[in-house]
Parts: structure tokens; C-alpha cells; sequence
């Protein structure tokens, strides 16, 4: 049973961040795979258009400074990606959606023995899987917004508007608030993008977005962040181009949410409930709606939070005492002090050789 700490744990909290800070002192020259690169069309959209300054990877380069370790940003998109990322230490991904953090990448982990941050393969699997993790949620008694799963064909209209959204992928990249049934078949088109397969069509909740953060420290107990509210002030719903917020306008109000107390226990028991029920591990934000009667509905979660220095993930850790380093440090630690995967499979030995899909082209 996971012990879960909130923000009244403070003096949990600094014990655990005091251990972190001891812990760092033996781990100088530690080498660290940061791994980004523009692979999916989330991460390509903040490639492209995301300050250099305000990149979650720029944010964990100085974190990784700060620690004092041996780091290299390591592309994936590069020929010698998988031949460089087994020589490491450990592994910090920075990817997000497809190849991210939808379980592909922690599988080639785990083949490769190279321990990494966040949740492993089941988790992240359920996570990236907008309608898998809807299933789920239903399974574990979790409320979350009616929803309905378009593949193809006629685009039903029940008579309220909808959110349609991929079903991977996050920041908001090919999702749509349709109001009007003439728009519906569009945003269809724009959610399946050129994968093609099924779309999640859900009901729009009207309220206010909140966001609540998970970190696992040293020993295995889990704070829980104070919710926080995230309000886009200039859109319909926070999307990919609010998130992003290039022009540093402030298009999103972030602060921490003022709810009563039995709403404040029923978003941190949901949030509890859905880090054990999917298998969480490390680090993992839940995006909630708080309806004007006080009803919260879970919408999305996220195993691979952002983590620029603004970001909402490292705004709740600052409200619990937690600096930025301070997470970094506790997403290493929760990595190298699991378990390894361990079976009985040759390590993978690489030869700078012609690939065969070299050869056969």
C-alpha cells in the first residue's frame, strides 16, 4: 500500500528532501541520458516553436548541472541513438506522446538494462491511451466526463458540444472544442491526423481545470501537490497554442485552487487511487474539471509531466517546499533505487555494421 503525503506532510516532505540532497552528494559524475528530440507531433510542435529558454530540456540541463552529473542530450531521431543510450547510467526522458511515453521507449529500456525515470511499460501504456485510461477509470470508479469512440463512418451529434481528441498524445495538438455539428466531422479528421484508427468524442464539462502533481520520494511514499487552477484566459480551452504561450502574453492563469475541504479529499483520493490503480511510479500529473456544482471529473493522465521551470508540475512542487533540482533529484532516485529488470536475455551488443534496411535499400 502506497503511503501518500500532501501538503500538511511538510515536515515529511523536507525530511525526504534533505535525504534526496545526501543522496546527491555520492551520485557526482553520475551520467545521464537526457533524451529529447522532435518525434512526435507534440514534441515537434515545441521544437518548432518553443523558446529555447522555456523548453522543459533546458530546465533538466541545468537541474542535471546543479546535481553535478555527466549529461548528454541524446535525439532519437539520430542513427546512433540506441548505440549511445546503453552506455548510460540511467536514463531522463523528455519525450512526450507517441514513442515517448506510451511505453515503447520504456520497453527498449528495459531490454537494454539501462535503468530510467517515470513509469514503466503497463503504466505508461494505460496513461498515453486516452480511451484505455478512460476504461480504466471506469473499472476503478474514477468520475470522468461520457464519452464515445468514433472509428470511422457517420459523426453522430447528441446535442451538446464535445471535446474530440486523439487518442495519444497531450498539449492539447488535434484536439477540438465543437459546438456546432458542422464542425464535428473537421475535427474528426483532425484527430485521427494520419495514423488513422479511433477518436475520443467526449462530452464538454464546463468548470474550472485543475491539475494535481504526483512525485514519489526516497523510501516510496508519494506526495500529493496542492491542485492547482489553470485557467486559459485568451481560448475556449487550454490549448496546444496557450500551453506553448510563445509570446510570453499570459494566456493562462496558474494558481493554486481554492476548493472546500471535501472537494479538496475527493480530487487527492482520486488522484491516489488512479497512481496505484494504473501502476504509476515516479512522477505523474492528473488533469481534472471542477463543475460549478463542486463535481470533479478526471479528463486526463500524464506520466511524463512537463518540466520546464514554469511549469504547473514544478509550480506544485514549490508550494510542497520542493525546488526544481529538488524533483530531478527524486525522479533519479526513484529510477536507479528500483529493482532492474532482470531476465534471462543477452545483453544487446552493437557493431557499427551496414543495418539491413540499409542493405536492403
Amino acid at each position: 500500500m502506497t503511503l501518500f503525503l500532501t501538503s500538511s506532510s511538510e515536515r515529511a516532505v523536507q525530511k525526504a528532501a534533505t535525504s534526496l540532497r545526501d543522496w546527491q552528494r555520492d551520485r557526482q559524475g553520475l551520467h545521464v541520458a537526457l533524451i529529447y528530440g522532435p518525434v512526435s507531433a507534440e514534441d515537434r510542435l515545441y521544437h518548432s516553436k518553443c523558446p529555447v529558454d522555456q523548453r522543459s530540456v533546458t530546465a533538466l540541463s541545468e537541474a542535471l548541472d546543479d546535481i553535478g552529473a555527466q549529461w548528454k542530450v541524446l535525439n532519437p531521431c539520430e542513427p546512433d541513438f540506441i548505440t549511445e543510450l546503453a552506455a548510460y547510467d540511467v536514463a531522463l526522458s523528455n519525450l512526450h506522446g507517441p514513442f515517448g511515453e506510451d511505453g515503447r521507449l520504456q520497453g527498449l529500456l528495459d531490454y537494454l538494462r539501462v535503468p530510467y525515470c517515470g513509469s514503466g511499460v503497463q503504466a505508461s501504456v494505460v496513461a498515453a491511451d486516452k480511451i484505455l485510461c478512460k476504461r480504466v477509470m471506469l473499472t476503478l470508479g474514477i468520475p470522468t466526463p461520457a464519452w464515445r469512440v468514433w472509428s470511422g463512418g457517420p459523426a453522430n451529434w447528441n446535442g451538446r458540444p464535445v471535446m474530440v481528441k486523439p487518442p495519444s498524445g497531450g498539449s492539447s495538438v488535434g484536439m477540438s472544442l465543437v459546438r456546432d455539428p458542422l464542425d464535428l466531422p473537421r475535427a474528426l479528421a483532425d484527430a485521427v491526423g494520419t495514423e488513422g484508427g479511433e477518436v475520443l468524442v467526449e462530452d464538454y464539462v464546463t468548470g474550472t481545470p485543475l491539475t494535481v502533481g504526483l512525485l514519489e520520494l526516497p523510501g516510496g511514499p508519494v506526495v500529493v501537490f496542492p491542485p492547482l487552477t489553470t485557467e486559459a484566459t485568451e481560448a475556449d480551452f487550454y490549448d496546444a497554442d496557450t500551453k506553448l504561450d510563445v509570446n510570453s502574453k499570459g494566456a493562462v492563469a496558474v494558481r493554486a485552487a481554492e476548493l472546500s475541504p471535501d472537494v479538496l479529499d475527493k480530487i487527492t483520493s482520486d488522484a491516489r487511487v488512479l497512481w496505484d490503480g494504473i501502476g504509476l511510479r515516479g512522477s505523474a500529473r492528473i488533469d481534472f474539471v471542477l463543475t460549478e456544482t463542486g463535481e470533479p471529473y478526471v479528463l486526463e493522465v500524464n506520466s511524463t509531466p512537463g518540466m520546464s521551470r514554469d511549469s504547473n508540475f514544478a509550480v506544485g512542487a514549490a508550494m510542497v517546499g520542493l525546488t526544481h533540482t529538488d524533483v530531478v533529484l527524486a525522479m533519479l532516485h526513484e529510477a536507479l533505487a528500483r529493482p532492474p529488470y532482470d531476465v534471462p536475455l543477452p545483453a544487446p551488443v552493437f557493431a557499427r555494421s551496414t543495418s539491413v534496411r540499409e542493405a536492403a535499400a
